[in-house]
């Protein structure tokens, strides 16, 4: 474990650089490629590409939220901003309303957006984690300018689907504290019929080591909250449609055997899978315990406790 640092975007605000950055990043919305997708719309004179986002982020909600991952929660919850709108769309996803179907959600001025982060830092969170962020990290970096000057401290989480850009990424060294992204189709064909994007594990897999480079394993301090590193997220679906076994190996070998993982078991047919007849039903116990024993297996032994019977059920998997 180990005390809590300066977040490093106070530094870089503290010698321009973070508002170089921003300023930076804004300019490739003319043109956009903030994300794989490289769509080239002009979204600063409010063209629309694949992730119907314009010149302003989108804010569907935010707040205090105590359904995260047991580092990020402590006492105080994680600070959520969840945004509208995603360059992704899976066709399952359990935000549909919002990731599809969120033309209606409110813009958000760089002010404005400043104003949330200092709102939730007021409540007592322990960090202010960006809920799909990938296609507006420019306006995150230019409200994070304005915020750091009226005295947010709190570290940041960049909580994304995976499918980042790695030039975007490079922007956001020393801006992000905690990199929380999806590890979701290791196999290019499934990754194009669910999440329309064929290139997603080749994107993925670059984003993963891009973001352990920057922040490292996570590390806790003495309360055991997260304050920097990578925690990787991965949905076990029907059928092992995920890759799963291949997913933990590639953490092991080609990020760190020390890789924080949530193993998740909460697959159920949301927003389009009805479509699909191998997505319409639930997973299985036993198919969320060869989860496990795959994670065990490839030397992944990180792993979230929020739920009580883990332990129990990962001991049972290796049997």
């Amino acid at each position: 474990m180990t005390r809590k640092p300066e977040a490093g975007y106070l530094r870089l605000n503290a010698d321009g650089e973070l508002r170089r950055r921003a300023a930076e990043a804004l300019k490739t919305l003319c043109s956009c490629t903030a994300c794989p997708r490289r769509c080239r719309v002009n979204r600063l004179d409010g063209k629309l590409g694949f992730c119907r986002v314009g010149r302003w982020a989108k804010v569907a909600s935010y707040s205090p939220h105590f359904g995260e991952e047991e580092p990020l929660v402590g006492n105080g919850g994680s600070g959520t901003i969840f945004f509208a709108q995603c360059n992704l769309a899976c066709v399952f996803c359990q935000n549909h309303d919002i990731s599809h179907h969120g033309d209606d959600a409110p813009e958000a001025s760089p002010e404005q957006l400043a104003a949330v982060m200092m709102e939730l830092q007021g409540q007592g969170v322990h960090n202010i984690n960006f809920v799909t962020p990938s296609h507006v990290v420019p306006q995150i970096l230019e409200a994070l300018v304005i915020a750091a000057d009226q005295g947010l401290r709190l570290p940041l989480v960049y909580n994304s689907s995976g499918y980042d850009s790695l030039e975007t990424l490079r922007r956001l060294d020393g801006v992000m504290d905690i990199y929380m992204p999806d590890a979701k189709f290791f196999a290019p064909d499934a990754a194009k019929t669910y999440c329309h994007a064929e290139d997603y594990p080749e994107r993925a897999k670059a984003a993963l080591k891009e973001m352990h480079r920057q922040v490292g394993d996570m590390e806790l301090d003495d309360r055991g909250v997260a304050v920097r590193g990578l925690l990787v997220r991965h949905l076990v679906m029907p059928g092992n449609l995920a890759g799963t076994a291949k997913w933990m190996d590639f953490l092991a070998a080609e990020i760190s055997p020390n890789t924080y993982m949530n193993i998740m078991d909460q697959y159920r047919p949301c927003g389009d899978a009805s479509a699909f007849p191998e997505l319409r039903r639930p997973l299985m116990a036993e198919e969320f315990d060869q989860a496990l024993k795959a994670a065990a297996l490839a030397g992944i032994t990180r792993l979230d406790q929020r739920r009580t019977n883990l332990a129990e059920r990962l001991w049972r998997a290796l049997l």
